[in-house]
């Protein structure tokens, strides 16, 4: 059994001019992350590995949510998860390594709300608020994959949590 989460980056500036890529947080952005940061370890226990985009605001996200672990995740940076499709995050988490239990995608909309619906099963508790809506800044979808990770886009996933700054508790 792996667990697959994937979050989208904090809300930025909308700096017209800077290169989108370099866009900052904004400070809603980094209150934000800092607070969903608090509750991330127990929401979602070890991770073994976080892979994240290397645009700005998706860097300021992941030093924000993951200060609050107390074993560091190992975090890869990869420029080809920014603003990355489904079928692009698809092909890159075929290749995750079979130890590799436990890893969170920190990204971009819309390729990360195309994959969540793409392997939720329709019949999750929480799949209903992830189809109606958006998947806004510093949401986050979790799933409970039951396969390999070279055949993750071959069955459908149990959604174990879905989460916005909106959420109930949150």
């Amino acid at each position: 059994m792996h667990f697959l989460h994937l979050l989208r980056h904090a809300k930025s500036h909308p700096e017209e001019a800077a290169e989108d890529h370099e866009r900052k947080l904004s400070r809603r952005g980094r209150d934000d992350a800092r607070r969903i940061g608090e509750n991330l370890p127990a929401a979602l226990g070890a991770l073994d590995l976080v892979l994240c985009s290397t645009a700005l605001r998706t860097r300021e996200t992941a030093a924000l949510v993951l200060a609050a672990f107390a074993a560091p995740p190992r975090l890869v940076f990869e420029d080809g998860l920014y603003l990355a499709g489904r079928a692009a995050l698809v092909r890159r988490l075929r290749r995750l390594d079979e130890s590799d239990g436990a890893v969170l995608v920190i990204g971009h909309n819309p390729g990360l709300h195309e994959l969540a619906l793409a392997l939720a099963a329709s019949d999750s508790p929480r799949h209903g608020a992830l189809a109606a809506g958006k998947f806004p800044t510093t949401a986050r979808a979790s799933l409970a994959i039951d396969a390999p990770w070279a055949s993750l886009d071959r069955s459908r996933h149990r959604l174990v949590d879905y989460v916005t700054p909106k959420s109930p508790g949150d």
